[in-house]
């Protein structure tokens, strides 16, 4: 199982929110360089990455930290936050991003997502997040009527390898992660599950690693201290891929 570190942006600092709530956004690191430079020296292959001024505004808006971090710390970077257009995509891919993360289209526009992986194969991976199981879309503050399992089901149709999964009333809560809708996703499709949010100590990590899933990502525990990234990931046994 791989571990991905997370940092989102929001006015271009390194921020994290509690159930993705931009109301509560606190700033958690100085500089987002530095700091995936030190995910990089605790063992991290890869880093999680949101735009969430992109995320709000249906564009991308923090592209410049994105690119730098790709060019510079040596990590495979996924990225995700208002990406709505092939163009977006084909720019993020260009400029060294190794998977961009397709959210809110999904629901609004699968056809760009079947576009996207048709062109980028295992480089577009889409996050599906859910409040009750629901699946909220525009950064969290637009609810569907469509159901985690069931988008889940059609990205698989349209060939998506990966999703990353966010039970939203655990985001940044570090009261670990839903392991009954995580487990139930893993057994309905046959795409690799990246787990997200409520990560909130080694134990989380070995219940994803119980589940077989393919990823985890860190956000708050790490921060905090909770949770040891390098003990983290040699638990997952990680691997460059």
């Amino acid at each position: 199982m791989i571990i991905l570190p997370a940092i989102d942006i929001k006015d271009g600092k390194c921020v994290r929110l509690v159930k993705g709530d931009y109301a509560t956004a606190h700033q958690v690191a100085e500089s987002p360089y530095d700091t995936a430079a030190a995910f990089r020296a605790a063992g991290a292959a890869w880093i999680h990455m949101v735009d969430l001024d992109g995320a709000k505004e249906g564009k991308p808006v923090n592209t410049e930290i994105f690119e730098r971090v790709a060019k510079e710390s040596g990590l495979k970077v996924e990225v995700g936050g208002g990406i709505r257009h092939m163009k977006t995509i084909e720019q993020f891919l260009e400029k060294g991003i190794s998977r961009v993360i397709l959210g809110s289209v999904a629901v609004k526009n699968p056809d760009l997502v079947k576009e996207a992986v048709k062109e980028f194969g295992e480089k577009i991976a889409v996050g599906i997040d859910a409040k009750n199981g629901m699946v909220a879309t525009e950064g969290w503050l637009e609810k569907s009527d469509v159901t985690y399992t069931d988008l889940a089901l059609a990205m698989e149709d349209a060939g998506v390898r990966t999703i990353i999964y966010t039970d939203i009333s655990r985001d940044g809560t570090l009261t670990g992660v839903n392991t009954e809708q995580l487990g139930n996703l893993n057994r309905t499709v046959s795409c690799n599950i990246i787990a997200s949010g409520g990560v909130s100590s080694i134990v989380d990590i070995e219940n994803c690693i119980d589940l077989n899933l393919y990823g985890c990502i860190c956000g708050k525990a790490v921060y905090t201290g909770a949770l040891n990234l390098m003990e983290a990931i040699g638990k997952a046994g990680e691997q460059i891929c």
